[in-house]
């Protein structure tokens, strides 16, 4: 399968019962035949919701690292459990940063941080108090970049978020907004 092929595959979320998300932990795990070393495969039952972007990263602050960067993420969620899986790609002069990626409440619009809202929160969401903040709670998605202006993410959490015109956001390590990615799904 080429690399191109893989990513659309990866935006769509299905390979009849497999979406596949390249990650760090996926040397780590058995993976289900066909899907290649050093790529992660997120079960999908005929049951599941499944929400998905791929495309370039839209610049908060202009003139950073992001300003060719590309992503895909896939969220996957049965029941009360949701896996996301999470690839930037272009990411220039940041080999060896990390920054923080979360799902965000509200839109990604490009220029205007503001507007993707404060971090998608269970507690918040549910009317549930006090609200805890951590990653049972949020989608955190932190990654770091390698040599080659990648970085990949994963994470599972024990909510399954919302549908809504929604984004997913990449932090600094001060907390910056710096690029984000359009993820809608009803």
């Amino acid at each position: 399968m080429s690399r191109t092929t893989r990513g659309v595959v990866a935006a769509v979320g299905v390979l009849g019962v497999v979406g596949v998300i390249t990650g760090p932990m996926a040397a780590a795990q058995n993976r289900p035949p066909g899907v290649p070393r050093g790529e992660i495969a997120i079960p999908v039952a005929p049951e599941s919701n499944v929400a998905s972007s791929n495309g370039p990263l839209r610049e908060l602050a202009p003139g950073g690292p992001f300003h060719t960067a590309r992503a895909v993420v896939v969220m996957v969620s049965r029941g009360a459990r949701t896996t996301v899986g999470l690839k930037v790609t272009g990411v220039e002069h940041s080999a060896g940063r990390s920054f923080g990626a979360h799902l965000h409440m509200g839109p990604c619009v490009a220029g205007d941080g503001a507007a993707a809202g404060p971090h998608y929160n269970a507690d918040v969401v549910n009317g549930r108090k006090p609200v805890r903040v951590d990653a049972e709670h949020e989608v955190w998605l932190d990654f770091t970049v390698g040599a080659s202006g990648a970085g990949t993410a994963s994470t599972v959490v024990p909510f399954a978020p919302k549908p809504g015109n929604r984004s997913i956001v990449i932090h600094g390590t001060s907390g910056t907004r710096l690029a984000c990615l359009p993820l809608s799904w009803d």
